[in-house]
Parts: C-alpha cells; sequence; structure tokens
C-alpha cells in the first residue's frame, strides 16, 4: 500500500488547450482521481523524465498550468532520496468524485517562491536542545536530539514522536522558539502534548522475543526537501542493542501541505545483517479512547488533553499485509510488522487537535482515518497526453 503512479501515452485523449498554452511548449498530463468521493488538497507526483524538458536539472524551473483556467498552481521539485538530484515534481489540486482533470508543465516558467506559498517547514533547532522541528498548516511535531539527553532541568532520551496542538494555518514554529513561552494557548495553540519516553503519535522502534527495543535521540537531520508544498527530512539513530542484536536507522519522514498524516519510512541496519520487526505506536495515555481495526491497518486515539484544553486524536496507519499484531508493551499501543531485512519500513502518524475546529469528534477522526486509508489504496493516475 502507497502511492504509486500509472504515467503512460494516451494518444486517444485530447483535451482543449488552456489559454496560456501560446507562450510556449508543454507536456500535456491527465490527472484522475478513481474513487467516489472528493479529494481536496490532494498531491500529484511526477516523476522527473516523463517528456522532454522535464530532465532531473530542469524540474525545479517547471511551471504547472490548469489546463481549464489557464492558471499557474504552485509546484515544487523534490529530490526524494537525498542522492542531489531531483526526482519528482509535486503540485496540489482539488478533485471531485471520479474527477480527471488536466494540467500542462511548462519547462522554465516557474515564477519565484514567496514566503507566502510555503506550507510546511522544518529545521534543526539548537536554541530547542537539538531537537528536529516541523509542521504543516494543520498539524505540528517534535522529535529530539543529542542535547536534551544531558539538559540540566529535564534530560529526555527518547525516540518518541511529540505533538504541537495548533489552531491556526499560520506556520508557528519559529515564532513560538522566539518567545519561547508556548506550553499556553495565547490564541494559536500550545505544546500541551506529553510524549515523554513513551512512543507517543507515531514513534517506533525494533519488536524482539516480545520485547519493543528503541533507540536514543536522533544523532543527525537532513533536510532533503523544504518546501513549499513538501517536506522531506532523514534523522540518523546511532546502533542500539535490541535483543542481543546492534541495530541502527536512519528515519525518512515526509509531510505535504494539507495533510494530518506524516509518512515514516525507516531503513535499519543490522550488524552482521539479518531481519528486524518494525514495530510503531502510540502512546496509551490517561482516558484515551482507542479502537483498533486490524484489517484496515489502523489504531486510533482519542484523549483529553491536560489542563482542560479539548481532546487530541491520534491514529497510526500501516499496511494491513505487512502487520503481524497489534500488542500494548510500555504504555504503548503498537503495530508490530512482520520481520524483514529486504526493504524499508513504512508507517503513516497522524493528529488532530478539537480546538482547531476541524474535526471535533472521534467518530469524525475515525471518518477521515478511514478516507485517508481509502486514498492511500487508491492513489490518483496520471497520464501523459500525446501532443
Amino acid at each position: 500500500m502507497g502511492p504509486s503512479f500509472l504515467l503512460r501515452s494516451a494518444a486517444s485523449l485530447l483535451l482543449a488547450a488552456g489559454p496560456l498554452l501560446a507562450a510556449g511548449p508543454g507536456t500535456r498530463i491527465a490527472v484522475k482521481n478513481p474513487l467516489d468521493l472528493p479529494r481536496a488538497r490532494e498531491t500529484v507526483a511526477v516523476p522527473s523524465g516523463t517528456a522532454p524538458g522535464l530532465s532531473a536539472g530542469e524540474l525545479a524551473k517547471v511551471a504547472v498550468i490548469d489546463e481549464a483556467t489557464g492558471k499557474p498552481v504552485p509546484s515544487q521539485a523534490v529530490d526524494s532520496d537525498g542522492d542531489g538530484t531531483h526526482d519528482l515534481l509535486v503540485f496540489q489540486a482539488d478533485f471531485g468524485p471520479g474527477e480527471t482533470r488536466s494540467f500542462v508543465l511548462k519547462p522554465g516558467g516557474r515564477a519565484p517562491y514567496r514566503r507566502e506559498d510555503f506550507r510546511v517547514y522544518g529545521r534543526f533547532a539548537r536554541e530547542r536542545y537539538d531537537d528536529f522541528l516541523w509542521e504543516n498548516d494543520e498539524v505540528a511535531h517534535r522529535m529530539y536530539g543529542p542535547a536534551l539527553e544531558t539538559w540540566q532541568a529535564e534530560p529526555l532520551t527518547s525516540s518518541t514522536v511529540d505533538v504541537w496542538c495548533k489552531k491556526t494555518s499560520r506556520l508557528v514554529v519559529n515564532d513560538w522558539l522566539m518567545v519561547d513561552d508556548y506550553h499556553r494557548d495565547t490564541g494559536e495553540g500550545a505544546d500541551f502534548y506529553s510524549a515523554g519516553k513513551s512512543r507517543g503519535a507515531g514513534g517506533s522502534g525494533v519488536w524482539k522475543d516480545g520485547r519493543l527495543f528503541v533507540a536514543r535521540n536522533f544523532r543527525h537531520s537532513k533536510v532533503l526537501a523544504a518546501g513549499p508544498i513538501r517536506l522531506v527530512f532523514e534523522l540518523t539513530y546511532e546502533a542500539w542493542d535490541a535483543g542481543g542484536s546492534k541495530v541502527s536507522e536512519v528515519k525518512r519522514v515526509t509531510l505535504d501541505a494539507g495533510s494530518r498524516f506524516n509518512r515514516f519510512e525507516s531503513s535499519y541496519t543490522v550488524d552482521g545483517g539479518g531481519a528486524v520487526a518494525h514495530a510503531a505506536g502510540l502512546k496509551k495515555a490517561a482516558g484515551a479512547v482507542l479502537r483498533v481495526e486490524k484489517a484496515a491497518g489502523t489504531i486510533r486515539s482519542w484523549e483529553p488533553v491536560k489542563g482542560d484544553n479539548g481532546n487530541l486524536g491520534l491514529a497510526l496507519v500501516v499496511d494491513p499485509a505487512s502487520l503481524a499484531d497489534v500488542v500494548e508493551a510500555d504504555g504503548n499501543v503498537l503495530a508490530v510488522g512482520k520481520p524483514s531485512a529486504a526493504r524499508p519500513a513504512v508507517h503513516w502518524s497522524g493528529s488532530v487537535w478539537d480546538r482547531s475546529g476541524r474535526v471535533k469528534t472521534a467518530e469524525e477522526w475515525d471518518r477521515a482515518i478511514a478516507e485517508f486509508v481509502e486514498r492511500l489504496r487508491s492513489p490518483l493516475k496520471v497520464e501523459t497526453i500525446a501532443p
């Protein structure tokens, strides 16, 4: 399960040209929503080399034009794997049930980014004890860096995923850090969630012999794609003991604008070789109402936020085909994967604060999770259109 894209020539599909096509050559694509449900702000990804003018070296300057309106659509060239070359062109659009929309990709036509174009952001925060913080217009998160392990006031060693509760679409990480007063809500939300040593909102580890073995705080970070639409970064975790085996990890995190769900991809290295069972989960907080759907590969939590600050919904999503079991351990509910040495382990985690006004009940959160899973299983279909 996961996004995949169908790319082929469709000579029989002819669509009317938009008003900006006369400005120069371009590649025309048709993007179809195969689902009988609407998809708002869905990310379209087009691989480099799809057509002339879309090589890796040219991708950053490609403009995307909505063929129906002739207007430009914000786009971004993405280096997904950190090899120094762009491999995807991404942009976002709304799709009705079963709708097909057409776009023109024009080499050399993209306008420079403006600050207001950015809807994702992430960075290493030296001033926050080496933590890595990231956000989009819906959610904000934090993972712990090396200096936090030895902070005199409150040392913490954990590879958890923390959540900041925000109720604004504005990017707030820099401003909240600047004033250093983000544990109280002054109108935009606050850091109310306490992940501690738990798995928090989607942290992971290695499952072996009925036990969870987790890394210390990350040691290195690297941003691969900085927005304005897609953020991709990597965190490196030094080797730790996992039941007699030394395991290290590179965790790649992807977050798109408008999405409540992060994609986590863990690549493990085992000293001497061998397979590991990836386990990802959610903290089992006091008063939390949990729902587990093994067939769908989902775990949901709906829990009160401390200080009478509403409720926080968390979700974990995995591919049901890779799911071995759902267990409770060390204060967490964990989705344990089948052991594998051949491929990275992937899971998604999401969050919502009911004070944001977007999702107000556990039932609404369940529907949002179900729709997310359905979109994962039925990705948009992208086709090039023959000239």
